[in-house]
């Protein structure tokens, strides 16, 4: 959808809002959640969090806020230098934007942005919640590393296609809805040069699509109503 540098950067940094905010509820109260509430004897994981002085992180107890925002960082980097353009690319590798249903090219983008950012924040996230305090060993923190991918990925990838990325497509479309309306409107696209003018071009031609099939259902009714008669 987006067609500008400045509406890529939008784009993304909708997308990783929602994103990082998801995964930091989801590590600390879906997969750490129990086992505070037992260390620190509270009967909440935000009690927890607060009786041990905040949330671990790089030898360190942060705010939440403070975890958000390290985490946002980080993100929103990775998603704008190597998530978005490289997830274009293999998607374009196994399909053509021209040739397939718009609803595959636009799923494939999405699975390729997971299976490279998955796996990206969570090597960043083995360094920045490693336990240092019992020294340093780079087979724990491979193995600290594999376990995040395992908890993370099947989060990610639903997160995605069912929450996060309809939701961020839809508030993007009421942000730019006229200038997404006047591309729409252009007689000859051009081809798509990277994810976010694919995905544009992806909806425009969903409404193509859907414009066709009304139009040959109204051709449809019209020759049922001459037969009839």
């Amino acid at each position: 959808m987006p067609r500008n540098q400045f509406q890529r950067m939008i784009f993304a940094l909708l997308t990783v809002i929602f994103t990082v905010h998801g995964y930091v509820f989801y590590s600390l109260y879906v997969v750490n959640g129990a086992a505070l509430m037992n260390v620190t004897g509270q009967s909440s994981v935000l009690g927890a969090i607060q009786a041990q002085g905040g949330v671990y992180m790089f030898g360190h107890m942060f705010p939440i806020w403070a975890v958000v925002l390290i985490e946002f960082c980080f993100a929103y980097s990775l998603e704008c230098l190597v998530g978005s353009p490289l997830s274009f690319k293999m998607a374009c590798k196994m399909f053509d934007p021209r040739n397939n249903h718009p609803m595959i090219f636009e799923t494939a983008i999405i699975s390729c942005t997971v299976l490279i950012m998955c796996p990206a924040m969570s090597l960043i996230a083995a360094f920045l919640y490693y336990p240092y305090y019992s020294g340093f060993n780079i087979f724990t923190l491979l193995a600290n590393w594999i376990s995040l991918i395992c908890h993370n990925f099947p989060f990610a990838f639903f997160s995605q296609i069912f929450f996060i990325q309809p939701l961020v497509r839809f508030l993007f479309g009421k942000l730019f809805a006229k200038d997404i309306a006047a591309r729409n409107q252009q007689t000859e696209p051009e081809r798509p040069q990277d994810e976010t003018e694919a995905i544009a071009d992806i909806f425009r031609r969903m409404d193509e699509i859907q414009e066709r099939l009304e139009h040959e259902r109204r051709q449809r009714k019209k020759l049922a109503e001459k037969i009839a008669k």
